[in-house]
C-alpha cells in the first residue's frame, strides 16, 4: 500500500497513536469481482501473489497476516492491495515436535515440520497462501477462464489448496509470469490451441474503417454493461467467439486494449447499419 505520510501523536487523550495517510482504494466486494472479466480478476490474483512473495521475503522475515479476509483488501487501479495491518505477525511459532505445528481451518488441516531450532517451517508462508486460496484464487480464477489455460489453473489451484511442496508463493508467482504472461508470445502457444484456423476468414467479409453502432446484444462477461464486448488474443479468436454465439452475426475490432495488451471487440447482431469509422475494422459473417 502507498503511503503518502504519517504523523506520530503522543498526548494524554490518545498516548502512543500513529496516523497513516495512504492511497485511496476501493472496498473489495467478491460478488462484484466475479462480474468483471476474467483478465480483470488474474490481473488482481497476480497482484495477490506479488504481496504474497513479498509477504514470505519481506525485511523483517516472514509476515502472516492473521486476519486474512477480502475487507482487509482494497482495489487500487485494478490491483489487490492490502489496507489493515493491525493483524500482521513476524512471529513463526515456536515447537518441540511436528504435533506443534498444526495449522487448522474450516475445510482442512496440516501439520508443518518443527525445524531443529524449534520453529514451525514456513508456517506463516503457509497460512497465507492457504487464506489467498480459500478466499481467492479458488473464486476467481477458474470461473469462465480461457479454456485453453483451465488445466494449468486447476493445477496451481490445487497446488496451493494442498499447500504443498510446490504451493508456495514463489513457485505460484513463476508459473503466473511465465504461463499466464501477457506477452504475445505466451498468449499464442495456448491461444492457439483452442481458436480456428485463418481459414475461417473466408465466412467473413471485411469491412475496414467501419463500425456498427447499434445491433447489440448483452454477453457474459462484457466490458460493456450494454453490449457484448470482450477481448482477444487475435482475429482467430474473435471468429471463434462470434461463432460460438447464434445471435453474432458480425464483430468490430477497436483500437483499444485491455492491461494485458488484448484487443477489445464489439459483437453485433446484425450489420444492417455500418457507418464510417477511421479507428475501426468491421467483420461481417456471410455464411452460417
Amino acid at each position: 500500500f502507498q503511503l503518502y505520510g504519517y504523523c506520530y501523536q503522543d498526548s494524554n487523550d490518545i498516548p502512543d497513536t500513529l496516523t497513516t495517510i495512504t492511497e485511496l482504494g476501493s472496498p473489495l466486494e467478491m460478488i462484484q469481482l466475479l462480474q468483471t472479466s476474467w483478465e480483470d480478476r488474474f490481473r488482481i490474483c497476480l497482484s495477490l501473489v506479488r504481496l504474497l512473495h513479498y509477504l514470505a521475503h519481506s525485511p523483517l522475515g516472514s509476515v502472516t497476516l492473521l486476519d486474512f479476509r477480502p475487507r482487509q483488501f482494497v482495489i487500487v487501479d485494478g490491483e489487490l492491495k492490502v489496507t489493515d495491518l493491525d493483524d500482521a505477525s513476524i512471529e513463526e511459532s515456536s515447537c518441540t515436535s511436528n504435533s506443534d505445528c498444526f495449522m487448522e481451518f474450516p475445510a482442512r488441516n496440516f501439520t508443518l515440520p518443527c525445524s531443529v531450532e524449534g520453529r514451525c517451517q514456513s508456517m506463516n508462508e503457509k497460512r497465507n497462501l492457504y487464506n489467498a486460496y480459500r478466499f481467492f484464487f479458488t473464486y476467481l480464477l477458474p470461473h469462465s477462464a480461457p479454456s485453453s489455460l483451465r488445466p494449468l489453473l486447476d493445477k496451481i489451484v490445487n497446488a496451493t489448496g494442498n499447500c504443498n511442496k510446490h504451493g508456495n508463493a514463489k513457485y505460484f508467482l513463476f508459473k503466473c509470469d511465465y504461463h499466464l504472461s501477457p506477452s504475445p508470445s505466451v498468449n499464442s502457444e495456448f491461444t492457439q490451441k483452442c481458436v480456428k484456423s485463418a481459414n475461417a476468414l473466408l465466412f467473413y467479409r471485411r469491412v475496414p474503417e467501419a463500425f456498427i453502432p447499434d445491433e447489440n446484444y448483452r454477453c457474459w462477461p462484457s466490458y460493456h454493461h450494454k453490449g457484448c464486448l470482450l477481448s482477444v488474443f487475435d482475429i482467430n479468436e474473435a471468429i471463434e467467439i462470434c461463432d460460438s454465439y447464434s445471435q453474432c452475426k458480425a464483430f468490430v475490432l477497436t483500437n483499444e486494449t485491455t492491461w494485458t495488451g488484448r484487443q477489445l471487440v464489439f459483437f453485433k447482431m446484425a450489420s444492417n447499419h455500418i457507418m464510417p469509422d477511421p479507428d475501426k475494422i468491421t467483420y461481417v459473417k456471410v455464411t452460417d
